[in-house]
Parts: structure tokens; C-alpha cells; sequence
């Protein structure tokens, strides 16, 4: 197929299914030389909450199957909220990892099979990457910019220079951030998921009743969740040995009190970044929160006063592009496509795909390579 010009217009398909959610959506690019506009025609989100609230996490046969029976239905869904044909998309792109192995085979199979039957391009794309493009989708903000990645599987900061330049400054050694808010909802019994269980408990409650630890507070970067995680844990089952079992004050009092700890590491931590991030590109000053983890309104709040206090610009998404979803992939895909910055090998499914392709992994390397 015969590539269009920068300044026509591209309608891009986008198709998402690394986790637990299976997303497609379509956008419209238009004028990409002068003026950019983007339109998101249509963002379809299909979660599987209700499959694996059983067992308070996602369960990767399940989420495979899941993926591969929705995701017909999910892109039919999104083509039709965007009004247009399948045969009117120019440009295919699809989430080849990081992720669940299952999940991403689904998505991108389906995504060669239509490429393929359409004549159409396609373009491999890296999740994470899409996480920190998001804010480009809706903002006017230039590279090189710092970024806080904060999800259910991943925390890093990151220096984001272009389609395919990141920097990781540092990151959690151990559980991510969104992992914790899931596992602590889960031994307190309140639900799946749970980050928004715990921030709407947050608010009934006194979060200076625990006093829980803040680890490797003193390291400038990095950060570990896991043995917050474990002392609030702690404290539940010492209050249940205690009296008995849980008041409803009680949790909303260790929600509140978790959420106020995890808020401050990563206010201490922020600031640390911004610093190192100003001595470096002094007249590029922009801090861009994004993930699922920045959909928490406490968390975005007390981070945009520390960007702000700084005198940083600070950029962020609506939650419904802070949580998986395809419009980011179809966006970062066109990014890709239109400045050449592809190839084929982005199609091979990768769990695990570093952004840093430089500095050492944080977390190791697992069986199929380095994690982070």
C-alpha cells in the first residue's frame, strides 16, 4: 500500500490486549505537519473485573481466553462508534508487549490477520511507551520530557526523548505500586480492583492513624513497595487478633493511611527527579504523570503541586487514558509509521520489553529477559 503524505489525513485503528483488558479504538490524524489534530473517534474498553474478581488478581489463561473471544467484538464496536468502515483504516497498530503472553498472542495475531486481509500497514507497539505518548495525544508537549509511569505492573521514571529514546532514572525493585493497591483490597476483603476500592474508603478515613514505613526513602530514584504492603498487612491482622475483626472505621483509617504513605514516597521521589531532570534540560521543564495508578486523584493532586512548586508544567490524562486502552497504542503506532521508527521485529510478542535498552535492569532478568 502507498504511504500517504504527512498532511493527508490517517484513520488508525488501535488494538490493545496486554492485560486483563481488551481495547480498540480509532483515531483521526490530520495536518501532521503543521498543527496536528487528533480525534479519538472511538475508545472501547472491554475489562474482565467480573472474571477475575474471584481471585483477587488476573489469572493469565483466563485473560488469554478472554482476549480471544472479545476482541472481534470489541474492534466491530469501536469501528462502529468511530462511524466508518474497516476497509477506510489506513494504519493497524497493536500492543506487541510488554504484557501476558496469552493476551498479547491474541491481539496481535487478530491485528496480522486484518492487516493482511485489508492490504493494510501494520505497527508493532510497546505498551509502556504508549503509557508515557498518552499525554502527546491530548497535549502540546515537546521531547524530551520526565515522566512518572505508575501502574498495577510497573513504576519508573522515565526520561522520555522520542518515539523509541526513554531513560530510566529509577523505579521499584520489588512489587509495583497498583500490584499493593490490589493486594492490600484483597486481605482487607473490600474487593477487585483494588486501586479505586481503596482511594473512595480513602476518603471516609483518618490517614494519620497509621503510621506506616516509607522503604528506601532515602534512595534518590528508586522505590519498594513490598514491604509497605507487608506492614500494613501487619497492622490488619494485628487489629483482627485484637478485637476480633474490622470496623468499617478501621479500613477506611489503613486505606487513608496507605494512601497518604504511597502519595509521599512518590512526592520525595518526584522531587528528586525534577531536580536531576532540570540540571540536565533546564529549558525543558515538564513533569507528565501517567498509568493507572495516575488516575488516583490524590496521587495527581499532590504530584502537580510538587511540579508546581518547581515551576515544572504538568501534563496528565483523563483516568480513562490512564488505564489500558487502545487509543494510546493507535497514536504512538502513527507516531512510529509516519517518522519511519519501525520494523518488523516489533511484531514479535515480547513479555517483557524494556523501554531503557541501555541501563541495567532494576528488577533482573527473568526467563524471557529482562523485566525493567
Amino acid at each position: 500500500m502507498k504511504k500517504k503524505s504527512k498532511d493527508e489525513s490517517y484513520q488508525v485503528l488501535g488494538v490493545e490486549s496486554s492485560c486483563d483488558d481488551t481495547a480498540a479504538s480509532v483515531v483521526k490524524i490530520t495536518n501532521c505537519t503543521h498543527n496536528k489534530k487528533i480525534e479519538v473517534l472511538s475508545s472501547i474498553v472491554l475489562n474482565q473485573n467480573s472474571l477475575h474478581s474471584e481471585f483477587k488478581g488476573i489469572v493469565p489463561e483466563i485473560a488469554a481466553r478472554a482476549h480471544s473471544e472479545r476482541i472481534d467484538i470489541c474492534t466491530k464496536e469501536a469501528l462502529k462508534k468511530a462511524n466508518i468502515s474497516v476497509k477506510d483504516i489506513d494504519l493497524i497498530c497493536v500492543t506487541s508487549g510488554p504484557g501476558l503472553i496469552g493476551g498479547l498472542l491474541s491481539g496481535v495475531m487478530f491485528a496480522k490477520g486484518l492487516a493482511k486481509g485489508l492490504n493494510k500497514p501494520i505497527v508493532g507497539v510497546n505498551h509502556l511507551a504508549a503509557h508515557c505518548f498518552s499525554v502527546k495525544m491530548l497535549h502540546k508537549l515537546d521531547c524530551p520530557y520526565l515522566t512518572l509511569l505508575v501502574s498495577g505492573g510497573h513504576c519508573q521514571f522515565l526520561i522520555v526523548k522520542g518515539v523509541d529514546n526513554f531513560y530510566r532514572l529509577g523505579g521499584t525493585i520489588d512489587d509495583a505500586p497498583g500490584e499493593c493497591f490490589d493486594k492490600i483490597a484483597s486481605f482487607l476483603g473490600i474487593g477487585y480492583p483494588g486501586g479505586p476500592i481503596i482511594e473512595t474508603r480513602s476518603k471516609k478515613g483518618n490517614e494519620e492513624r497509621f503510621d506506616f514505613p516509607k522503604p528506601m526513602y532515602d534512595s534518590t530514584f528508586n522505590m519498594s513497595f513490598s514491604g509497605l504492603k507487608t506492614a500494613v498487612k501487619r497492622e490488619t491482622e494485628n487489629l483482627i487478633k485484637k478485637q476480633g475483626g474490622l470496623y468499617q472505621k478501621d479500613i477506611n483509617d489503613i486505606c487513608a493511611s496507605f494512601q497518604k504513605t504511597a502519595t509521599e514516597i512518590f512526592k520525595l521521589k518526584t522531587n528528586n527527579a525534577i531536580k536531576f531532570f532540570y540540571e540536565k534540560y533546564q529549558n525543558h521543564k515538564s513533569l507528565a504523570i501517567v498509568g493507572g495508578v495516575a488516575a488516583n486523584e490524590k496521587i495527581r493532586t499532590e504530584l502537580e503541586q510538587i511540579a508546581n512548586e518547581n515551576s515544572f508544567n504538568f501534563f496528565t490524562v483523563p483516568a480513562k487514558y490512564c488505564t489500558d486502552n487502545a487509543a494510546m497504542i493507535a497514536f504512538l503506532g502513527f507516531e512510529k509509521y509516519v517518522s519511519s521508527n519501525f520494523n518488523i521485529s516489533d511484531l514479535t510478542v515480547k513479555p517483557r520489553w524494556p523501554l531503557d535498552k541501555i541501563s541495567k535492569p532494576i528488577l533482573g532478568f527473568g526467563k524471557r529477559g529482562a523485566k525493567a
